[in-house]
């Protein structure tokens, strides 16, 4: 019996899902997927300074797994940085959180008032 996905929890979703080349033709070979969990580990600790200790309690999952979710969001980072790749960011196992005060000091939904 497979084990039951843990949610990871992420307070938004990015504002753009799309970055790259501008001037780089509409060729699948040129596109890298990054998940929103590897976005918010990502955000929460290169952006708000989180360690890896409280970027897991913040997306509600083993400092292990943070680890491993962040090393393949770099590794994307770079490979599309470096070979001028477009990085598109979808899909993943995640839920959005409910912005409220008992979320988190790096709440985003909560900081900037959203719904």
């Amino acid at each position: 019996m497979a084990r039951p996905i843990k949610w990871r929890k992420v307070c938004c979703l990015p504002e753009s899902s799309k970055f790259g080349p501008l001037d780089l033709p509409a060729d699948a070979e040129n596109y890298l997927k990054m998940t929103v969990d590897e976005y918010e580990a990502i955000r929460l600790i290169d952006l708000e300074g989180f360690t890896q200790e409280e970027c897991a309690r913040q997306m509600n999952i083993a400092r292990s797994t943070v680890q491993g979710i962040y090393v393949e969001a770099r590794k994307k980072l770079a490979e599309a940085l470096v070979n001028g790749k477009v990085l598109l960011i979808e899909g993943g196992e995640y839920r959005l959180c409910e912005g409220l005060n008992g979320c988190g000091r790096g709440c985003y939904r909560h900081r900037r008032g959203s719904p």
